[in-house]
């Protein structure tokens, strides 16, 4: 749905961009990582048209985007802002109007996700006082309110509880899953993998890798599973794997296993079963988390 090609963006002497392709498919939810100062914020900000690339060019469905595609696009910027002293209601209307939809359906509209979220009571309060997190609802809403096709989050569950950042992922999902395609930016590494199926990571201006993010998970992987078996006597080497560590765990032991190159998971268990009473069994695959860490800082 959207591709950014070869999109370089300089301020003076400093290049933000540098040759940057990435391709978020359509539908589903894109995870644009890097670490504070990468280049990510520049590259929204040149897919919504706050800025213009040096170099490169951005197409959606097809078509290079100019400033009316804007209004196809939600976004929710990592600072957050809305005018203090205007109502909820009166402010989410008047965004809701600069998206392009008449007073009528923004109100309708604005109902039906007020009783979504619980908070038909804040219409006719000032946002000076609501407190950081339901300001942040209010917010979320008029960023989804018009049904944009493409959504573009930064940094949406910072300031949330447990709860109501577990309220924003459904609502993300059930967006996704109604065909909106969304590019998620965060450092929460357990957020991506919970909700992104694609990933592009960016570090000092440059793309360092970008895929499907099960397969990127997989490819950083060491070909270990983890065995958790009831023995008193630790594991020994296999005609299909050896033991990378073993040991003792709340009465069970613990061990982390290479499996050999052309063995899998059916000969290395044949072998255990004969041996072992074994409590779990689990392919390791490295966190989103391990992998930022190792590709941002080499180690």
């Amino acid at each position: 749905m959207l591709n950014c090609n070869n999109i370089t963006k300089t301020f003076g002497e400093f290049k933000a961009l540098d040759d940057v392709t990435v391709s978020m498919p359509e539908g589903k939810i894109f995870g644009l990582l890097g670490p504070n100062g990468a280049g990510k914020t520049t590259l929204i900000r040149i897919i919504n048209r706050i800025t213009i690339p040096t170099a490169g060019d951005v197409f959606l469905n097809g078509k290079r985007v100019d400033d009316d595609d804007v209004r196809a696009i939600g976004y929710l910027p990592e600072e957050r802002g809305l005018f203090k002293k205007m109502k909820v209601g009166e402010q989410s209307i008047y965004l809701a109007r600069l998206k392009g939809m008449s007073s009528a359906a923004a109100t309708a509209e604005l109902k039906k996700w007020f009783i979504r979220f619980g908070i038909q009571s804040w219409w006719d309060k000032k946002v000076e006082e609501l407190s950081k997190g339901m300001a942040q609802k209010v917010q979320f809403i008029t960023t989804v309110l018009h049904k944009p096709q493409l959504l573009i989050l930064d940094e949406p569950f910072s300031g949330f509880d447990p709860v109501n950042a577990q309220m924003i992922r459904d609502e993300i999902l059930r967006l996704r899953d109604e065909g909106t395609t969304i590019i998620l930016s965060t450092h929460n590494m357990e957020s991506v993998e919970e909700l992104c199926d694609n990933i592009a990571l960016i570090n000092k201006s440059h793309l360092v890798i970008t895929g499907e993010t099960d397969a990127i998970r997989r490819e950083y992987g060491s070909n270990q599973v983890e065995v958790l078996y009831r023995s008193g006597e630790p594991l020994a080497t296999g005609a299909s794997y050896s033991v990378f560590s073993d040991e003792e765990l709340k009465g069970n032991r613990r061990a982390v296993l290479d499996i050999n190159p052309g063995s899998g998971s059916r000969e290395v268990l044949g072998e255990l079963i004969g041996n072992v009473d074994i409590v779990s069994y689990r392919e390791l695959i490295p966190r989103m988390n391990d992998i930022f860490i190792k590709l941002v800082t080499g180690k």
